[in-house]
């Protein structure tokens, strides 16, 4: 197992404008590690830079504890799951498996042995003769996963894996996956715009807008604390409520309108010093008013 730290990355294709920008983040050994945000916000930028398909501009990029701005790709013993795939079609699902091992001249024996063992892990064994145009979504996806496991690689990056499959096959695959990594104890990066993907797979979670990190840490935390109101509404599912209220101090309530007014808990009042601030209320701390809801049940609210 290794760990991954990025000190001060940045990213920029013109030298005038930054995609990526000022990125600090240790991703420890062991980790399931997920990047999330919405598209074009530098997520797979930052994982092809991690891979070294990327050029850095700025800051640096460590893997265990060696420097890797100029390593070439293949010398970060790194594996990479793409979102398309990228089986070769005139090979069988057992060359496309160990094409890699071939590569670094493993001997015939290790890779055969290691093919068997991923084939079997991933419920592949009957499909190894077989070509990728023979397969399904979800036996293609198992076969690009068996590829950057059988190179045994103490971490492994996947970028938007699971995008080509259907809701249901997605749900199987998500929970497959996170088991693997348990089982192998590899230090996986992950990259989706799936904010479910990210608060069900992940140990900890980073959220990305417009190249800039938002917040990092558990996905319940980030859930019950969202740093900022892009985080709030971009994590839930139906989205956080958000309104810009004004503080009445005389009356201890937030005006939003001449109809709608929000009573202060008497524990809150002391921290409210503005006049104007942002509420935000989860649907499922909503509740249908009654007839005999009490003015105490509103407040508590």
């Amino acid at each position: 197992m290794k760990k991954v730290e990025l000190v001060g990355v940045s990213k920029s294709y013109d030298k005038k404008t930054e995609v990526i920008s000022d990125i600090t983040v240790t991703i420890e050994p062991g980790e399931f590690f997920v990047l999330v945000g919405p598209s074009g916000c530098g997520k797979s930028t930052m994982l092809r830079m991690i891979a070294g398909l990327e050029e850095i501009t700025g800051g640096t990029l460590k893997i265990g504890d060696v420097e890797a701005n100029w390593l070439p790709p293949s010398k970060r013993d790194i594996s990479m799951v793409f979102q398309n795939y990228a089986l070769y079609p005139h090979l069988t699902v057992e060359e496309n498996i160990i094409f890699g091992l071939h590569v670094k001249k493993v001997p015939k024996t290790e890779r055969k042995k290691r093919c068997e063992d991923v084939a079997e892990m991933l419920g592949l064994t009957p499909y190894l003769k077989r070509k990728p145009r023979e397969l399904s979504g979800g036996q293609r996806q198992r076969v690009a996963l068996a590829r950057a496991i059988v190179n045994q690689a103490p971490i492994c990056l996947m970028d938007e894996p699971l995008s080509n499959l259907d809701a249901k096959l997605r749900a199987h695959m998500r929970s497959e996956i996170r088991q693997i990594q348990r089982r192998l104890g590899i230090t996986m990066i992950y990259v989706t715009h799936d904010q479910i993907e990210a608060m069900t797979m992940g140990d900890r979670i980073m959220i990305l807008h417009d190249g800039k990190i938002q917040q990092i840490g558990k996905p319940i935390d980030i859930y019950n604390n969202p740093a900022n109101p892009f985080v709030a509404t971009f994590i839930g599912s139906p989205p956080m409520n958000i309104g810009e209220g004004k503080v009445n101090q005389e009356k201890n309530e937030v005006v939003f309108s001449d109809e709608a007014k929000l009573a202060i808990p008497v524990e809150d009042r002391q921290l409210l010093k503005t006049d104007r601030i942002i509420v935000g209320i989860r649907p499922e701390h909503l509740k249908a008013a009654t007839k005999e809801t009490k003015a105490e049940e509103i407040r508590s609210m």
